[in-house]
């Protein structure tokens, strides 16, 4: 009987012993995954530190590293709750970006350029030198936008659609990129010669899901497209939204007639960058 209950007692412990390795080896493993995890959201995150997120892109990298923390330290049911109020956090966020860019009478100043004929430059270069030459271009429009804190509302192609709160900031930014174009010494733009063109209009807009929409939108549009490479045009409201002693000049260019807009409406042609740059 003695003998019996010895091997029961020592089979029981050999159970017990291999049960003990497999959670031990359960518990690396997790550890490991665990530390894999670390160590990619401490890349990630100090991949995008330098700058705020402002790229659909860069903003759903820093969700998937957000929700994979609080997976782990939270689980699903926490993850489910922090999500709802994220979603809402999110869209009075987006809204309140919009905001910030209208003036204290809810206008907006924006800004279209692109590249002046983009598709035989496209044609002359080739495809793998354009490319990098649209690169050099965006770094030398951007450069300019965040200068004077303005926000890209979206691109296409080579051009851009920037929002700015202040009528003279955009206009500082406008004549800014003509200038560091005229000036480039990078090989990718003074080899492609590469001219742009800019409209830049004051007006009141309807904003959706980040985006512009309205007359005032295609106002400017159409007077980006009046323009001719290395000029910038402006409207007679850009004109009136300005300071008297703003650090640009208008020149008069007459009463025009815009594609499907009615009327006529009188242009200005930007002529004078800031000096201080």
């Amino acid at each position: 009987m003695v003998w019996a209950l010895s091997l029961l007692l020592a089979a029981a412990l050999a159970v017990c012993a291999a049960l003990a390795v497999v959670v031990a080896r359960q518990r690396t493993a997790l550890a490991e995954q665990a530390a894999r995890v670390e160590v990619l959201e401490a890349d990630l995150a100090a991949a995008l530190s330098p700058r705020p997120a402002s790229t659909p892109v860069e903003r759903a990298v820093r969700r998937v590293v957000r929700t994979a923390g609080q997976l782990r330290s939270e689980g699903f049911g926490g993850l489910l709750q922090s999500s709802i109020e994220d979603l809402q956090a999110w869209a009075e966020a987006e809204r309140a970006d919009v905001q910030t860019m209208a003036d204290s009478e809810g206008r907006v100043t924006l800004l279209f350029s692109d590249i002046e004929g983009s598709t035989a430059l496209n044609e002359r270069l080739g495809d793998a030198a354009f490319v990098r030459m649209l690169r050099a271009h965006d770094d030398v429009v951007r450069s300019r936008v965040d200068r004077y804190r303005g926000s890209v509302v979206k691109t296409a192609g080579d051009g851009f659609m920037v929002a700015f709160r202040d009528a003279e900031a955009a206009c500082r930014c406008a004549t800014g990129i003509q200038k560091d174009l005229r000036r480039t010494l990078d090989p990718r733009l003074r080899t492609a010669a590469v001219k742009v063109r800019i409209g830049v209009h004051t007006g009141t807009v309807v904003s959706r899901d980040g985006d512009y929409f309205g007359r005032n939108v295609a106002m400017a549009a159409r007077v980006e497209a009046l323009a001719t490479g290395g000029e910038v045009l402006a409207t007679d409201a850009v004109r009136e939204a300005l300071d008297e002693d703003a650090a640009v000049e208008l020149v008069e260019m007459g009463e025009v007639e815009l594609k499907g807009l009615p009327g006529t409406h009188r242009v200005w042609r930007v002529t004078r960058p800031d000096r201080r740059g």
